[in-house]
C-alpha cells in the first residue's frame, strides 16, 4: 500500500479493478478491464470528486476530511454505493486517517484487503486477487461485483 494512491476523496486506488487490472496487465491475459494508475498518479486529484468540488480543484484541501463540509453530499453519495457494493467506506477511511495517520492506515489496508492465497491484494470492487485469482476472474459475469455471501 502507497500514500499516493490513497485519493482525496478516501479511496484506495491500490485496491481498485482499475489499478490492479494495469499492475497485473490483465489485457495481455485475456481480461477487458480499463487500466487505471490511480487519481493521484494520473494528475486528476479524484476522480469522483475533483470536478464537483472547487477545494480540491484548486488543490486548498489534500484530503476531504480537511474541509468544513466532510462529508459533502457528493462523497456521502459515492460512499453509499460503495458501502453497498464494494464493502469499503470512503468516508470511513478519510475519518480513520484523520484519528490514527496515514502510516496506520496503510497497514490497516495491506492486512484488511491481503489476499489469503498468495499474500497480494484483493480488488475491492470484486473480492478478486488479480495475482492468484485470473482464472476466477475470467469466468466472472459481472467483473465489478462480489459474488453473494
Amino acid at each position: 500500500m502507497d500514500e499516493i494512491l490513497i485519493a482525496p476523496c478516501g479511496m484506495n486506488c491500490g485496491i481498485c479493478s482499475g489499478y490492479l487490472a494495469l499492475k497485473n496487465d490483465v489485457k495481455s491475459k485475456g481480461i477487458k478491464m480499463g487500466y487505471c494508475a490511480g487519481c493521484r498518479p494520473r494528475g486528476k486529484n479524484c476522480a469522483f470528486l475533483k470536478k464537483r468540488c472547487n477545494l480540491l480543484m484548486s488543490g486548498q484541501v489534500q484530503y476531504c476530511y480537511e474541509c468544513d463540509e466532510f462529508p459533502c453530499k457528493h462523497l456521502n453519495h459515492i460512499d453509499k454505493r460503495y458501502r453497498e457494493r464494494y464493502r469499503m467506506s470512503m468516508v470511513e477511511n478519510l475519518e480513520y486517517i484523520k484519528e490514527n495517520g496515514m502510516e496506520a492506515f496503510l497497514e490497516k489496508e495491506e492486512e484488511k484487503w491481503k489476499c489469503p492465497e498468495c499474500g497480494a491484494v484483493i480488488c475491492c470492487h470484486n473480492g478478486i486477487c488479480f495475482n492468484c485469482g485470473l482464472e476466477q476472474l475470467k469466468k466472472k459475469k459481472q467483473l465489478y461485483r462480489w459474488e453473494k455471501d
